[in-house]
């Protein structure tokens, strides 16, 4: 197949769009104050994220941060290690050449096996910039309804105590209310004197302790001549995992369902957040689909008795977050269980006339794009994710440790790049730990299984890493066999489907016979990941498997791992992805900061629709919307229409003096 010519896009440092589920736009963050309805401590709940370090794709330059430090030590050294990255806004332009120079290093599209396009149109270039504003997600439920943002009402229930439980409390007591709730002291009971004693007073004390601290129970107590509630542990370090039972009403459904509204957090990041204020386990929340960070993300989320009222209350806690949509459910939400998500992107300041905007769209929305993986599923560094996977599936456990650990040209925080100095001078673990400010990233988790397992026990030490994080590493070795081998098929095939080719019968692959063919179409083909429950195809593509797996030392025809967890029974994937719901438009615009669509909270807050220029703007963009099933990547979408190399390396060659 004729590769047609391939330009660029033009991207802000970090600002790669992702996966539907983890769908990725750069993005500025809205500050604000937060009020004193919430805990004093994590002021902001900036956290770092626990994917590994080398999946962290450098943000933005930032801005210095509002407010207080937290009380937190955990959240200072948190918030310490964010504020590593700060720069002022006269560096920008320095800050953008050293990172287009780390970048160098980087993967491109070639060495993952993204090679091919199914259009012939010709390519053109565009700004993906950095905004959330120009990359929004809205994930798509099981039944096809769209989340949307649209109401932040609470239902009305009268079960719910006064709005006074939220003030009723002073921020030291508070205080010393969590600190009891999470066994922070030696305090067994904590003792609030009740202030102009009435009995509605006391009510509204009762009630505040026990709904924003679960697992707390409260007593009245005559103390001297005054009233005192005193609070105390109803059960045991397990009262904090389970809310209270004879709480909630029996007519009422035990799940709040609402719409997360997030800006420039993922999904477990914002589900860690949301805990933390409501001082609750996050395992009682539940969810469809992981959204990534650098976005505008609308997504549906289930939580365990906890009241719509108390979740409203966040609203004027939280920054970048809008929790609403309130409804109480007799069932969580199950992962998986959407239908996709619904993307609107906004490529800035193109080059293409509009008759090849037309071709690219149009094919687009009549043909698709390959259903390659995405950059982000690789890594950002020299040392790409799929070859971790590669050693893991090999056994060779000293590479594992050695490709982790070992100094790699990159963008790297510099603390990272003294940790692996570290390592490569002592080879002791607990020495290159202590170069780590923060022990989360995956570095810092392997030291820690090696200072306590040993080099000698490299399987134990990894371990250590949380089993997602573990097993990206394989799944990126996958997906970079499939990207490979898609380009293939595609090269020896075309866009037609021949026998030997696979399609789905159910959950199940079969081959298309020859009398079969011109019952399919190219839709239908689907191509497996390895492993050790899967059938490949019945033509060249199928010794291409081998030889590729061969190449790695590994056997295709045992795809099982002495480690279960690393055992590969394999998938299959279909080869070209059609968008459903296509439509756009070229707008101009002359200045290059105003957003170019309303989001959610901009509707809510009755903001007026962007005005455009007239055709005579300084500036055209091509505002696009599409759904995609889960699992597939809006990046590669994007690329199909521009014709470009999405890899940061081959944007920050690009465009090293970024936009504003």
């Amino acid at each position: 197949m004729e590769m047609t010519e391939m330009t660029g896009v033009s991207l802000k440092r970090g600002s790669v769009a992702v996966e539907d589920n983890d769908s990725v736009a750069p993005g500025e963050a809205k500050r604000q104050k937060v009020s004193e309805c919430c805990p004093t401590k994590g002021q902001d709940g900036l956290e770092n994220n626990s994917l590994p370090s080398s999946e962290k794709v450098p943000g933005p330059p930032k801005t210095a941060r509002e407010g207080k430090k937290s009380s937190d030590p955990q959240l200072e050294e948190e918030e310490e290690e964010e504020e590593d990255g700060l720069s002022e806004e006269g560096e920008e332009e320095e800050e953008a050449e050293s990172f287009a120079n780390m970048m160098k290093h980087g993967l491109t599209e070639l060495d993952v096996g993204i090679t091919k396009f199914v259009s012939s149109h010709q390519g053109f270039s565009g700004i993906l910039k950095e905004r959330y504003s120009d990359f929004v997600v809205h994930e798509i439920g099981k039944d096809g309804r769209i989340s949307h943002l649209s109401d932040l009402s609470v239902p009305v229930d009268e079960e719910d105590p006064s709005e006074d439980v939220f003030t009723v409390l002073t921020a030291e007591e508070k205080q010393r209310l969590e600190e009891l709730q999470l066994f922070k002291n030696k305090e067994t009971s904590v003792a609030i004197e009740v202030i102009e004693d009435t009995k509605e007073k006391r009510t509204v004390i009762h009630q505040a302790i026990k709904s924003l601290f679960p697992g707390l129970e409260t007593k009245t107590e005559d103390r001297e001549g005054k009233k005192y509630i005193v609070a105390y542990h109803a059960a045991g370090k397990k009262a904090l995992a389970n809310p209270r039972k004879h709480s909630w009403p029996k007519s009422r459904g035990s799940y709040c369902h609402f719409v997360l509204y997030k800006e420039n957090k993922d999904t477990m990041d914002a589900i860690n957040l949301l805990s933390k204020y409501l001082r609750v386990k996050p395992n009682i929340f539940s969810y469809m689909g992981t959204k990534d960070k650098r976005a505008i993300t609308v997504q549906e989320i289930a939580v365990l008795k906890i009241t719509a009222q108390r979740l409203a209350h966040l609203n004027k806690c939280l920054m970048n977050f809008k929790l609403g949509n309130f409804s109480y459910q007799k069932n969580p939400l199950k992962l998986g269980e959407l239908q996709g998500n619904h993307f609107t992107v906004v490529l800035r300041n193109i080059t293409g006339t509009d008759d090849q905007v037309e071709q690219a769209m149009n094919s687009l929305k009549e043909i698709g794009f390959i259903n390659y993986y995405g950059m982000q599923r690789f890594g950002t560094t020299a040392v790409p994710t799929y070859q971790v996977g590669r050693a893991i599936l090999q056994n060779s456990w000293a590479e594992v440790m050695d490709l982790i650990l070992k100094p790699r040209s990159g963008a790297e925080k510099g603390y990272l790049v003294k940790c692996r100095e570290e390592w490569a001078k002592t080879k002791d673990p607990a020495a290159a730990l202590r170069k780590l400010p923060v022990k989360r990233c995956v570095e810092g988790q392997l030291l820690r299984g090696l200072s306590k397992y040993g080099l000698k026990n490299i399987v134990s030490a990894f371990g250590i890493i949380p089993r997602n994080n573990r097993l990206m590493y394989i799944h990126s070795y996958q997906s970079y066999v499939w990207n490979n081998m898609v380009s293939k098929r595609i090269e020896e095939y075309g866009l037609s489907p021949v026998p030997g080719d696979l399609v789905l019968k159910g959950a199940a692959a079969a081959c298309i016979e020859e009398d079969d063919v011109n019952n399919y179409s190219i839709h239908d083909v689907v191509m497996p990941l390895p492993g050790f429950d899967v059938i490949y195809p019945q033509h060249k593509i199928s010794e291409a498997y081998r030889e590729m797996l061969t190449a790695d030392n590994l056997d295709i025809d045992n795809m099982r791992h002495k480690i279960r967890d690393y055992s590969l029974s394999g998938a299959y994937r279909k080869i070209i992805i059609r968008p459903q719901n296509v439509s756009w438009e070229v707008v101009t615009y002359d200045d290059p900061k105003i957003p170019l669509f309303n989001t959610d909270v901009d509707n809510l807050e009755g903001k007026p629709p962007p005005v455009f220029a007239s055709a005579e703007g300084r500036y055209r963009a091509l505002k696009m919307d599409f759904s995609l099933p889960p699992s597939t990547y809006a990046t590669m979408a994007i690329r199909e229409v521009l014709k470009m190399d999405t890899s940061i390396k081959n944007q920050t060659q690009l465009n090293t003096t970024w936009l504003r």
